[in-house]
């Protein structure tokens, strides 16, 4: 429910600055980005895709969605992990951004003959210099992380974000 009820008030906030100016392009304060990974090693196979797209509500404020899909696998282990999330991102001066977001993860993961299906959700805080408007290096850490059941070793891990 509160996700619709948020929806509703992002699809209501971008019609009535819509209203406000004639001329009002909703496309032209939307940015692309994301993330691609592959590694390769010893048995060891990794593969990651997770774009993003971002609204820009205005210089310092920033809020978007994305979505994601990481393969690994290592000897007799397989793992896919699916993701949509959430991202806010204020930028309170120059060169600095503030992050929060939010990632529900979806696993699937196989070992030998075993099969686990699970879901972790993710929250996390991050601080980036911003090198430009489309350009930002920082870190990030997790605050709901679970080492039992997340698929990640620690809960910091560097952010690297291009948006075009």
């Amino acid at each position: 429910m509160k996700k619709i009820l948020f929806f509703i008030f992002l699809l209501g906030a971008t019609v009535g600055f819509s209203q406000e100016n004639e001329e009002y392009n909703f496309w032209n304060n939307v940015r692309f980005g994301g993330g691609l990974g592959l590694g390769f090693g010893n048995n060891t196979t990794t593969f990651a895709i997770s774009p993003t797209a971002i609204y820009d509500f205005n210089e310092k404020v920033s809020l978007g969605v994305s979505v994601g899909y990481q393969y690994s696998k290592q000897n007799d282990f397989k793992s896919n992990v699916y993701n949509i999330g959430v991202l806010s991102l204020y930028n309170p001066f120059e060169g600095i951004q503030l992050s929060l977001e939010f990632d529900q993860l979806f696993i699937n993961q196989r070992f030998g003959l075993d099969t686990y299906s699970y879901t972790v959700p993710s929250l996390n805080v991050g601080a980036a210099y911003r090198v430009s408007r489309n350009v930002s290096f920082g870190v990030r850490y997790d605050v709901l992380y679970d080492q039992t059941k997340s698929v990640f070793a620690s809960p910091i891990s560097p952010i690297v974000r291009i948006f075009f």
